[in-house]
Parts: structure tokens; C-alpha cells; sequence
């Protein structure tokens, strides 16, 4: 009895290089701005406590609570940002 061969994949195999080029264009010495954390999580605390708000003014308390514990975990980030510094 024969086996049946098995069925290749019919995509190429990538080139060495492409690998190279790909790492190459992650990988840049020109300095990027780093986001300033205190200024994403107020971002962060606003949104979702607008969120928790608008869950709340529709009656869905379920939603809103979990809305105000995102809310508030941002807001201890921001407070515990501004202590240490």
C-alpha cells in the first residue's frame, strides 16, 4: 500500500533578506518622542469616565460600575505619578 504524499504549502519561502530589511526599518537611531504616562492615563481616566456616565444616564449600572473601576484605576496612576514626582 502507498501513502499518499503530503500536500506542500505552495508559498515561497522568504529570502534571508527580507528578514534583514524588515528588522532593519524597526530598528532606528533617530529618537522617537516618548508619550509622557500622566498625560495618556488622565486621557485614559477622562474617557472612561465619560463612558461610566453616559452608562449611568442610560441605566445601565453594570457597565457604568465597570467604567468607574477603569476610571479610578487611572485616576491612582495620576496620583501615584504626581507623588513621586
Amino acid at each position: 500500500m502507498q501513502w499518499p504524499k503530503p500536500i506542500l504549502s505552495a508559498r515561497q519561502p522568504r529570502p534571508a533578506a527580507s528578514f534583514a530589511a524588515r528588522s532593519k526599518r524597526w530598528t532606528s537611531s533617530a529618537a522617537r518622542p516618548e508619550p509622557i504616562g500622566s498625560q495618556n492615563a488622565r486621557r485614559n481616566y477622562e474617557r472612561y469616565l465619560a463612558l461610566a456616565r453616559a452608562e449611568a444616564q442610560i441605566g445601565n449600572t453594570v457597565a457604568a460600575e465597570n467604567y468607574y473601576q477603569y476610571a479610578e484605576h487611572y485616576f491612582r496612576s495620576i496620583s501615584s505619578d504626581s507623588e513621586g514626582a
